[in-house]
């Protein structure tokens, strides 16, 4: 299928490993110049390296997103060395577990800032080149814990990812009349090389075979490309009519009806 991918510009924050990397791939696969962006100049630079073979045009920047003025400097780049900006993944995210009462503010504000802050500034700062160009796609990676409990430890991890949901919802409904659609993924559980689940997997294959048995029906944990597979689509022209949505991928692992 020919998701009309070719030549659009597209930005991925957290692209250096995971789901981040996978969808940078699938994105080059389909011929989008890209603009990726991590931490670690080290990081990113193995990602550039790995979709050069795409031979798409690839830049990479390395800042931290939760800086406020990494969103415009992410759209100011995109704008300078593209001209334009039609795709934004909105990736990077993190988790800090504890008990709800013995959280801190500061802990509150460190994943705020990373989760759901620093994506709702990059997607204000690409906004005025998608009106522009009257069309642009916004995907945001939330989690099937902002849809449903993601039980104790997650309270800070739960609110992050569902805030990302709602306010994607939102921005449909404001954006629609330029073109502009936004959207929420929600991956499940997904293995990927130096990730949690992985090191878990390593760590102790007999629980996590356990975890799988009592918690992924389909029977296995998710892949990194299996989330880069939707949001692919959902940055193409073939998802023309969706906006507004939070898609789950998670092989039935979540409990939500909605």
């Amino acid at each position: 299928m020919d998701l009309g991918l070719k030549g659009k510009v597209a930005i991925v924050s957290g692209a250096s490993r995971g789901i981040g990397l996978a969808i940078a791939h699938g994105l080059a696969k389909e011929g989008c110049r890209l603009l990726v962006c991590a931490r670690g100049q080290e990081g990113l630079d193995k990602a550039i390296a790995s979709l050069d073979a795409h031979g798409t045009e690839i830049h990479g920047l390395a800042l931290d997103v939760t800086d406020p003025e990494s969103g415009n400097r992410l759209a100011d780049e995109a704008m300078q060395r593209f001209g334009g900006i039609d795709i934004l993944v909105a990736n990077a995210g993190g988790n800090r577990r504890g008990q709800f009462e013995d959280t801190t503010d500061q802990d509150w504000e460190d994943i705020l800032e990373l989760n759901l802050k620093s994506h709702l500034r990059t997607a204000r700062a690409v906004i005025p080149a998608m009106k522009e160009s009257e069309a642009g796609s916004i995907v945001f990676i939330s989690s099937i814990f902002g849809r449903e409990a993601g039980g104790a430890g997650l309270s800070i991890y739960n609110t992050t990812k569902s805030a990302l949901i709602s306010a994607a919802k939102i921005m449909a409904i404001e954006l629609g009349a330029h073109g502009i659609r936004v959207n929420s993924v929600a991956p499940g559980s997904i293995r990927f090389e130096g990730g949690s689940w992985d090191r878990r997997c390593k760590d102790d294959p007999e629980g996590m075979k356990q975890f799988i048995a009592d918690n992924i029906p389909m029977g296995r944990f998710g892949s990194a490309e299996e989330v880069a597979d939707v949001v692919t689509f959902l940055s193409s022209k073939r998802a023309s009519w969706v906006s507004g949505s939070c898609i789950t991928v998670d092989g039935v692992q979540s409990h939500s009806l909605i």
